[in-house]
């Protein structure tokens, strides 16, 4: 039920938009408050008037009305869920590029409610890569995307890029809501990305982790209700990360520091990061210069975070680590599992195709202390953290 809850639903210009009258009904039936804001070609396919009067509110469309300014700021804070359905081809490229010409967008982009999207559009330009990569962008930004059907489209042809129906749609807004109940109260702990460890000012060691993993992970949690802290590792990818609280370091001494200071308030911990291994035992304060044929470096082992927070663990917390392995795969997984006292490793391997460092997809296999073993498949990294997620919290409950 929705009792309480208040809804702002996004109408663009797509035909399915004929479909929002029984939406905004349905929505209401389930106990929600609905107020509608509609793109000026949204007015083509249905009427305002139609959806002020089943919504109980006037419906906005523009940035000024009757010489008043509609205050975008306020409606998307008093919304606990903006819900865009159906969401044009157009509007889903303008949200990717932060365009903001008209109300719907000006509010999308101020909004600091989550944010739900039913895309519409003809099965070609579903299909179009440009399409995909907006959609791409725009989940990893942090926005719940309703996946489209399978069906007949307003060109006459059937295919792919049909908005859910109306039911499928308020469903996926129940399943939100329950979602933000299932980990609400629980202070969980990321850690993601890489480390540098410096060699000079200029120069340092590293590796190819993006941190797409790790803040996957953490947007996981925070969409089931978790107060998430990620501590970030130096990443180049542009992540929206409100509703986190991060703390940026470079090193993995740092890390280990930050990992350490925040452990004994998390409930959960997922050590995601790939921390390097070594460091170097000095840093020279110029840039080394090339003179000699061949040059030496001594290096000394980093702490290790995993172990520090297994050592201080309590039957209260649950603790959960990685291994990126290339050979012998599940025996490393499981001695890690054990030395390091975690309660359970995320496998993968830099073997499989479309896994590892910089990809959008992994394919992970989840050993428990308790004796468990889920192998899962190859999975957009979204979808990898949602089963990462699911699985912690049937442990916590098993």
């Amino acid at each position: 039920m929705l009792q309480g809850r208040k809804i702002l639903l996004g109408i663009t210009g797509s035909i399915a938009a004929y479909k929002a009258a029984v939406l905004v009904r349905n929505l209401i039936r389930e106990g929600a408050e609905v107020k509608v804001i509609m793109t000026e070609a949204a007015k083509d396919f249905i009427s305002p008037l139609t959806l002020a009067t089943l919504s109980k509110h006037p419906v906005s469309s523009g940035i000024f009305s009757n010489g008043v300014w509609e205050n975008h700021v306020m409606l998307g804070r008093w919304a606990d869920l903006m819900l865009v359905a159906p969401l044009s081809c157009n509007t889903l490229a303008k949200m990717e590029a932060g365009i903001c010409d008209n109300l719907l967008l000006a509010v999308y982009l101020s909004a600091n409610c989550p944010v739900m999207l039913a895309p519409a559009m003809d099965e070609d330009m579903w299909k179009h890569p440009a399409t995909k990569r907006n959609l791409k962008s725009l989940e990893a930004f942090g926005n719940l995307i309703v996946p489209v059907s399978n069906g007949e489209l307003a060109s006459g042809l059937f295919g792919e890029g049909r908005m859910a129906e109306p039911e499928t749609i308020v469903s996926a807004v129940l399943e939100h809501f329950q979602n933000r109940e299932r980990l609400r109260g629980r202070k969980v702990l990321i850690s993601a990305g890489p480390t540098y460890e410096h060699i000079d000012p200029v120069r340092f060691i590293g590796n190819h982790s993006s941190g797409k993993m790790g803040v996957a992970l953490a947007r996981a949690f925070e969409q089931c209700g978790a107060s998430v802290t990620l501590v970030l590792g130096p990443v180049s990818n542009k992540f929206s990360l409100e509703g986190l609280e991060v703390i940026r370091v470079q090193t993995a001494d740092e890390m280990f520091q930050a990992c350490n200071r925040v452990f004994e308030e998390a409930d959960i911990t997922v050590m995601a990061a790939a921390v390097a291994d070594y460091t170097p035992v000095a840093v020279a304060n110029e840039k080394i210069k090339k003179s000699e044929e061949t040059w030496s470096l001594t290096l000394k082992k980093t702490p290790d975070i995993l172990k520090s927070l297994g050592q201080r663990k309590t039957g209260n917390q649950v603790l959960a680590g990685f291994a990126l392995e290339t050979t012998n795969e599940r025996e490393n997984a499981m001695n890690k599992l054990h030395q390091k006292n975690a309660d359970m490793i995320v496998l993968n391997s830099l073997r499989e195709d479309g896994a590892g460092f910089g990809k959008d997809t992994n394919r992970v296999t989840i050993f428990d202390r308790k004796g468990g073993e889920v192998n899962f498949e190859m999975k957009s990294k979204t979808d990898v953290a949602k089963d990462i997620v699911e699985y912690i919290i049937n442990y916590i409950h098993a």
